[in-house]
């Protein structure tokens, strides 16, 4: 787990949903899930990882087992620390989109 996926954890709760959220659209593009079935799977990825003391731990460990084959672990962690500083922005701007 990388620093930054560390810190996630101590991280506004707001940011951390924010983060999940594309986490989850993120796979969920990965999976080929469009629409409806898209925004449900990362409100499942967001609710199920939310109030978790080793949620982190287990979201990465989620989207592996859900994308297996697709993407590693390490593009996974990769993608979440990426994602965090993504929240933080939108969040600091007011822009969650």
């Amino acid at each position: 787990m990388t620093t930054e996926t560390k810190t996630a954890t101590s991280a506004d709760p707001t940011i951390r949903q924010q983060r999940n959220r594309m986490a989850g659209l993120w796979a969920a593009e990965l999976l080929g899930l469009l629409g409806k079935a898209a925004k449900d799977y990362a409100h499942d990825v967001v609710h199920a990882h939310d109030h978790d003391a080793d949620g982190d731990e287990k979201l990465a460990e989620r989207l592996n087992h859900d994308l297996r084959g697709r993407v590693g672990m390490h593009e996974i962690r990769e993608k979440l620390s990426h994602l965090l500083h993504e929240a933080r922005r939108q969040l600091h701007h007011g822009d969650k989109s």
